[in-house]
């Protein structure tokens, strides 16, 4: 049963941060959904009428029913779920083998299993299972670390199985995020360096081999673009010109601050120059139309967020809730450097969602539970005193 005594340590700084990401997401997204302006002097009124506010009632509601499901994981003991993660594991791979056997299709990709008129993604659930399965499998090593191969075995047993069932969507994004979940997992268990430098040898080493047999022509035709988005700037490379035009044309204070503001004028996401703009692409919607002081406020507030959730993790009663705060924070920060990355043509292109920004439901849900787990560990980060 919940203790009432553990409110005193709940971080409404977390929380506060989050709700400040979640108000710039919908900022964009009712950018991004918006109508072109036909006459540029058309009256306040007739401007507004433009904003088509479905996907932002929407996501109001994923935000809603995602801050309930961060109250139920919050009022339940960190350690109870953790020991519950075998479950919700195997629960999360079940439902990534329905999704090959009958999930839906978009955006040439299989990685949805259609509910109704809702249309779920295990993979987002799936790195909350891995973290969960991390950090109960470390945890009970103690204070051994990690110092020889044999050690990695089972860790890398629980992240190839969700690991191979994603690629094969094919979704390398999600895919690469369990790998920066494990890193920073195993670098907080005590991992040596030697293991550490021979994994990056053998990383090093495999990428011909994923170059030639594992990446599909489309996946190495990001790279290159990413290499040199001028290659095909009519094809592969639109994507990535548009979004970064996108972004040098919000300036320094962006479309709102030219005179006529949002309301008067059209952005380049508008006009759809500008692809999948309220969920890939929502960083760039968001610059265009805030500029340069939106974007890097966007920035900074992740970066608190994320120093942040490693302090909960700094100061955690025990390594487990110590693993599971990393675990979050490995997840957002791969999140995050990625999709603003390839935003700005400084990453590939994967589709990643950006954190509590991007439209969808199961997005939202998955970083809320995420959030919930790390102010879980920090509410409990001492044992109570009777």
């Amino acid at each position: 049963m919940f203790d009432k005594r553990y409110i005193k340590n709940f971080d409404y700084i977390i929380l506060l941060l989050v709700l400040l990401i979640v108000c710039f997401g919908l900022i964009g997204i009712s950018i991004a959904t918006r109508s072109p302006v036909e006459d540029p002097e058309a009256d306040i009124a007739n401007s507004i009428e433009s904003f088509n506010l479905r996907q932002v009632k929407l996501q109001i509601v994923w935000l809603a029913t995602g801050l309930i499901l961060l109250l139920i994981v919050v009022s339940i003991d960190y350690h109870i779920i953790a020991e519950l993660s075998p479950w919700l594991y195997w629960i999360v791979i079940g439902l990534l083998i329905a999704v090959k056997v009958a999930g839906t299709t978009g955006g040439g990709a299989q990685r949805w299993l259609p509910i109704g008129s809702f249309r779920l993604q295990p993979s987002e659930f799936a790195k909350l299972a891995l973290i969960l399965m991390l950090a109960r499998t470390l945890s009970k090593r103690e204070e051994e670390g990690i110092h020889h191969i044999k050690d990695l075995i089972p860790l890398a047993i629980q992240m190839a199985i969700p690991f191979a069932l994603i690629y094969i969507q094919p979704d390398l994004g999600t895919s690469l995020a369990f790998i920066a979940i494990v890193f920073g997992v195993v670098f907080t268990a005590g991992i040596s360096w030697k293991l550490l430098a021979l994994g990056g040898a053998i990383g090093m080493a495999a990428v011909p081999l994923a170059w030639f047999f594992l990446l599909k022509d489309y996946q190495r035709t990001r790279i290159e673009v990413f290499l040199n988005p001028g290659l095909d700037p009519l094809g592969d490379g639109y994507n990535v010109l548009q979004s970064m035009m996108a972004i040098g044309s919000g300036q320094i204070f962006g479309q709102m601050g030219i005179e006529g503001g949002i309301l008067r004028g059209n952005t380049l996401s508008q006009l759809d120059f500008l692809p999948a703009k309220d969920t890939d692409f929502i960083f760039s919607v968001t610059a265009e139309a805030l500029g340069f002081i939106g974007g890097i406020s966007i920035i900074a507030l992740f970066l608190l967020l994320v120093l942040r959730i490693i302090r909960v993790a700094s100061k955690a009663r025990d390594k487990l809730g110590s693993f599971i705060a990393v675990g979050v924070a490995s997840m957002t920060l791969f999140h995050v450097f990625e999709n603003i990355g390839m935003t700005m043509g400084l990453m590939p292109v994967t589709g990643l969602p950006l954190p509590f920004m991007s439209y969808g439901g199961s997005s939202m849900w998955t970083n809320m539970i995420a959030i919930g787990l790390v102010l879980n560990v920090g509410m409990r980060r001492h044992k109570l005193k009777f």
